[in-house]
């Protein structure tokens, strides 16, 4: 099985990997993320998920450029993304940020940067800075702006492509209409599982050009800051187990598949040996459009991430 075979063109005429390592991760699992990494490239895993939030670049990195001076891979292999965080959202700080961020991740160039959050905190070091009352900073930022300051970083080689992330359609129609306009945004990462699909957004997307990249693609309840844990798990779904045991597969390779032939890059995050080795699986099997329109079923327009910023 090679999955580098299982990629979509972006806008650009670059190719992403339809299965990604997501790499974000609650306070325990910090130090585990150049394991996770390690052993996804040793998996077959091509596309590395990261972002200057996560605080794990430099662990990735170093993963990455171990397994290239293994012979395991080249650079060119490998698709690795980051993102702008919200507190340099400012033109002035988005190449300089991008530069960061490749320092930590040891590399000359991401093969796509993201814009993590259509919103802005204050500048600063804090990720997340507040008041004395222990409310958020915002800052009043142009994202438009944001966006050209992107393209230059495009245009400087430090990114082959860029994107957006957690924007929804008005929010993607701003930067697609904005006058002077280089390069469209080559996707669109966001929340997106069976019991939350995305479908009108994917298909304003597809309309668009713009890929849909989901994360939290098996809806488990993991990080208690921003999930609902009164919601339902994805894995425990009885449609989805009875596929699985329909398929012999895992009920997380039921849900990964049904991404993957939406048409959705999909981000799936483990950091256990097993569980990154069955879910790279997900590429070797098919599901008939009786078992998709069984899965389409599930939507409950029901979000599992649900900070609140």
């Amino acid at each position: 099985m090679d999955p580098k075979c299982q990629r979509i063109e972006l806008n650009d005429g670059h190719f992403i990997p339809a299965l990604g390592l997501g790499t974000y991760g609650p306070e325990e699992s910090k130090g585990k993320a150049a394991e996770a990494t390690t052993v996804a490239i040793d998996a077959g895993f091509r596309h590395i998920d990261s972002a200057h939030m996560y605080q794990n670049e430099e662990e990735i990195g170093l993963a990455i450029q171990n397994k290239i001076a293994d012979g395991t891979v080249k650079r060119e292999d490998i698709f690795v993304t980051s993102k702008l965080w919200a507190t340099f959202n400012r033109p002035e700080l988005v190449r300089s940020s991008l530069e960061r961020s490749l320092k930590n991740l040891l590399l000359d160039y991401v093969d796509l940067y993201l814009i993590h959050l259509p919103l802005s905190l204050k500048p600063g070091e804090k990720l997340y800075p507040v008041d004395e009352h222990g409310k958020l900073i915002y800052d009043t930022v142009d994202l438009c702006a944001t966006w050209e300051a992107m393209e230059k970083c495009k245009e400087a080689g430090l990114a082959k492509s860029i994107g957006v992330s957690n924007f929804n359609r008005r929010q993607l129609e701003m930067i697609l209409n904005k006058p002077g306009l280089k390069y469209k945004p080559v996707c669109n990462q966001v929340e997106c599982h069976p019991y939350f699909n995305q479908s009108k957004l994917l298909d304003f997307c597809k309309s668009k050009g713009i890929v849909l990249v989901g994360y939290g693609a098996l809806g488990i309840k993991k990080y208690d800051t921003c999930v609902d844990q009164s919601s339902f798990n994805v894995l425990d779904e009885p449609v989805i187990c009875s596929l699985a045991k329909k398929y012999r597969r895992t009920p997380a390779q039921i849900a990964i598949r049904y991404q993957l032939q939406r048409g959705v890059v999909v981000l799936v995050k483990s950091f256990r040996e097993k569980r990154i080795k069955e879910n790279i699986q997900a590429l070797e099997f098919q599901l008939t459009s009786k078992d998709m329109e069984d899965l389409d079923g599930l939507n409950r327009n029901l979000r599992y991430f649900t900070a609140n910023m």
